[in-house]
């Protein structure tokens, strides 16, 4: 049998570094990573609604509580509301007030 040279055994060597270098990551090869990101993505916009909506049911249930305390009633026309009134009224002294009260009475009371 033929013996191999050591500038051949160089020369195998660095044909297969290059060869194992091109090959592709097996670790790599089914990559998912855009699962992690539609995730987050996902959660951010629920959280972006929650905010929302928490919002706008404190709006609505502090202008429904200025309307049954009649604290925006009109002061020339009776029995009208003043819309001016209703839109920076503060019936309750915390955002969290309304939103607890809204959240607890999902009737009206009789």
């Amino acid at each position: 049998m033929k013996d191999i040279s050591d500038e051949q055994k160089a020369v195998e060597g660095q044909v297969m570094k290059i060869y194992k270098e091109s090959s592709p990551a097996i670790e790599n090869l089914f990559e998912w990573a855009y699962i992690n990101h539609l995730a987050w993505s996902l959660a951010a916009v629920a959280l972006a609604l929650v905010v929302w909506l928490t919002l706008a049911l404190s709006n609505a249930e502090n202008q429904r509580n200025a309307l049954a305390t009649k604290q925006c009633a009109d002061p020339i026309f009776k029995g009208e509301i003043d819309k001016k009134c209703l839109r920076s009224v503060q019936s309750r002294e915390h955002w969290w007030q309304h939103v607890s009260y809204a959240l607890t009475h999902l009737s009206p009371e009789k």
